[in-house]
């Protein structure tokens, strides 16, 4: 459910002998005449000690003259809570009573294993209980945003005085959750509550084989068990978006480093395979 909720971080599992021999997250390279875009598929929450910056990375970063987030404002904790708190709430109705008896008794169950009162949640309208349940157990477990690739990129990049440009805004990327209907927040508090106790065995599963670029696996396990509507939603509309963006932006001279997560280079609707209606060819590095 994790890989649902945060669309950059897929579900992936063990490294195959051929992917072994890449081991380094994987780095696409686009050019298109005085235009080149490097790819490069992110993690959003990391354990300190993983490694992302490689040495082709070092080298794409080098080369290039922007930086391009899937939001800019990855270093604005304040902008967040604030959106948070005007999407993700719902004084009206507490959350228990959009459940039945045996999502209840689940939902009580995870606040539990957390430490937390049982109505700590109250409030929250399923979607952000659904997100804040897979995100907590995994920071306690060591997953930390502040080591996520997209927010020490963006340090890099604001060291450097570097441009950084953003796909699409913070509100944006709440709304994708916060505009469902309730019966579809509900079901996704449900599958959340269902895999709640693996979640912490996924993204360690993730870890391993994002750092390996094994994109084969995360295109297989990404569709393992997301809806057609959510995959549509998440994975499919946004890679469109991303793409025409990077079609624009290529009509310009320069050289750009994209991240954005690794979810949405992977796969037969990959960010790559929607540049191809561009005319534009993504190489692997």
């Amino acid at each position: 459910m994790f890989r649902k909720l945060l669309p950059v971080l897929c579900l992936l599992a063990m490294i195959t002998a051929p992917v072994a021999a890449l081991a380094e997250p994987a780095l696409w390279k686009v050019t298109n005449g005085a235009s080149t875009v490097y790819l490069y598929g992110s993690v959003h929450l990391l354990r300190h000690a993983a490694v992302w910056d490689t040495p082709k990375v070092e080298q794409a970063l080098k080369e290039s003259g922007e930086l391009w987030l899937e939001i800019a404002d990855v270093d604005n904790p304040a902008r967040m809570q604030l959106l948070l708190m005007q999407l993700g709430l719902d004084s009206a109705r507490p959350l228990r009573a959009k459940l039945d008896d045996t999502y209840r008794a689940k939902l009580e169950k995870a606040l539990q294993s957390l430490g937390g009162s049982t109505t700590a949640f109250d409030r929250m309208r399923p979607w952000l209980a659904a997100v804040s349940l897979n995100v907590v157990p995994l920071q306690r477990a060591g997953y930390d945003p502040e080591a996520g690739v997209d927010k020490l990129l963006k340090a890099a990049a604001d060291k450097r005085g570097e441009p950084v440009k953003a796909f699409e805004t913070t509100e944006q990327q709440l709304r994708y959750f916060a505009d469902m209907t309730e019966p579809q927040e509900v079901d996704l508090l449900r599958q959340t509550l269902d895999e709640f106790d693996d979640e912490l065995a996924d993204l360690d599963q993730l870890e391993m084989a994002w750092e390996a670029g094994d994109v084969s696996r995360i295109a297989v396990l990404m569709r393992k068990d997301m809806s057609g509507d959510l995959y549509q939603l998440l994975i499919v509309r946004r890679n469109q978006n991303f793409a025409r963006q990077i079609a624009e932006r290529m009509k310009t001279p320069g050289v750009a480093f994209v991240a954005v997560g690794a979810a949405h280079l992977a796969g037969p609707d990959s960010v790559q395979a929607q540049l191809r209606t561009y005319g534009l060819s993504a190489v692997r590095q």
